[in-house]
Formats: structure tokens, sequence, C-alpha cells
């Protein structure tokens, strides 16, 4: 098997509307809406797109317990941190840890962490 790249992840949020417009508004990931939705579903997130389902409609087929708050994911910048902790503290989005230095997939970075709206964890590496 040669996997080539993660396509997506799905996170179980309690509102999915805020959890699109938080991810839109902080960190300008466009939203998708496919032709046959009523209501989208998920952000484009560089080359992925990040999902989000509730405990109540989660995707199918599902994992076996769907749980608010249990993701801690990574994303990667090309700001400065110093800016992106700007930006964050214009969003009121408090950072919780860092700047931590860290080895990533691709080597050595910097990053930040805080949580969305339904308390994931966010790393922000630079």
């Amino acid at each position: 098997m040669k996997i080539k790249r993660v396509d997506h992840l799905v996170l179980t949020v309690n509102d999915v509307a805020r959890a699109i417009r938080f991810y839109h508004e902080v960190f300008d990931m466009p939203i998708i809406n496919f032709k046959d939705e009523t209501e989208p579903h998920c952000v484009r997130c560089g080359h992925q797109l990040l999902e989000f389902q509730t405990t109540s409609q989660p995707q199918q087929p599902a994992a076996a317990t769907p749980t608010v708050s249990s993701a801690a994911f990574s994303i990667v910048t090309g700001d400065k941190l110093s800016d992106v902790c700007n930006h964050l503290e214009s969003y009121y989005v408090p950072i919780i840890a860092g700047p931590i230095k860290k080895v990533g997939s691709e080597g050595p970075l910097t990053a930040v962490y805080i949580h969305d709206c339904d308390q994931n964890t966010i790393e922000i590496a630079s």
C-alpha cells in the first residue's frame, strides 16, 4: 500500500455551524459546500478538509464513540509565530501553551496551542 496523504479529518463538535464559523473566521479556511448539501459541513485546510459532525448525527461509517473535544491535531503556517499570536489575540482566542520548540513530520518547528470552540486542541506550528 502506498499512502500519499491525509485527505480529511472529522471532528465531533457540539454545533457544526459554530465550528465552521470558528475555523473560517480565525484561520480563514474556505467553507466547502458540496452540491448535494443543504448546509456545509467542512472547511478546506491546505490540501485537506476538516469535516464536522455531531454526536447525534455522526457521518457514516462512524467511529465507535464519537466524542466532542477529543481531537488534537497540528496545522502549519507560513506566518511568523509572533504574527499568529497577535492574530489569535485579535480574535480573543487564548494561547494555552507555547511557544514550544519541537520536531514535526518535516523537521524542527515552533508551536503554540489553542482550543477551538469545542475544546479540541490545535497546535499551530511555524
